[in-house]
């Protein structure tokens, strides 16, 4: 039997880390940073962690997208952060920027995860840029969770997320995560709440689709140092939360 070996290190590294003002990243930037890819060749300065970046490429690929959805922001540094916090401040004022703009260290751009895209045209703004639910943005939403991606602060989720509605702000989580998410009309914070009900080894959530039967649960360290188990069988994946645990994902053969 293979063994599962965990540490507090775990609960704060993955695809799924909740980042938001209450659980603010803890990874280091340059784990981050080490693994960054440009996500289009027209805009090599925006870009995404490698898996994510790649996933959005194909994503705007789908959707025939290349010639009319650009990429407007991606992963930004804690000082990058930091200026576009201080320069809205000034600029926009504390409501709107509190409204837009994550405090540094809480936001998910930092994470290399995270993209805001606009519709191609002269102008844009870079805090919030147009991306409409209609025409070639609808189809990118449409498409979206299929390669692991969610719209992250939609309408009427303010009071869960701390932020107002960003039509432009795109999350990678990865499949079949997003697929869920997007059914249950989750926002992260209630999915991660939503996961802690099934633990590890106990009552694992199940979803299927095209052949696969795939088993999503929770693991919780708490305020152990570490913590040892059975390892799953199968093609794994595990996250950390960045909350209290980890989310395990087993990819398995539907019966």
């Amino acid at each position: 039997m293979k063994l599962l070996q965990l540490t507090k290190e775990n609960i704060h590294q993955g695809k799924l880390i909740l980042v938001n003002k209450n659980y603010p990243l803890r990874q280091e930037e340059e784990k981050a940073a080490g693994n960054l890819i440009s996500v289009t060749h027209e805009y090599p300065s925006v870009m995404m962690e490698s898996h994510a970046g790649a996933m959005l490429a194909q994503l705007i690929k789908a959707c025939q997208g290349e010639k009319e959805i650009i990429p407007v922001s991606g992963y930004r540094s804690h000082r990058e952060q930091q200026s576009i916090f201080d320069t809205s401040m000034t600029e926009n004022g504390k409501a709107f920027t509190l409204q837009f703009v994550a405090l540094p260290g809480c936001s998910e751009h930092q994470t290399g995860l995270a993209v805001d895209v606009a519709k191609k045209q002269e102008d844009i703004h870079w805090i919030c840029p147009d991306f409409p639910y209609s025409g070639i943005c609808r189809r990118f939403r449409e498409k979206a969770a299929n390669f692991g991606f969610v719209q992250r602060y939609q309408d009427g989720k303010e009071h869960i997320t701390g932020i107002s509605p960003e039509p432009w702000h795109f999350r990678y989580v990865g499949y079949p995560h997003s697929k869920i998410m997007e059914e249950k009309k989750f926002s992260l914070e209630e999915y991660i709440d939503f996961l802690m009900g099934f633990p590890y080894g106990e009552n694992p959530l199940f979803f299927e689709e095209n052949g696969a039967r795939i088993q999503i649960s929770c693991l919780r360290l708490g305020d152990s140092p570490g913590i040892t188990c059975s390892a799953p069988e199968g093609l794994w994946q595990i996250s950390g939360n960045n909350v209290d645990g980890v989310i395990i994902t087993v990819w398995r053969q539907a019966a």
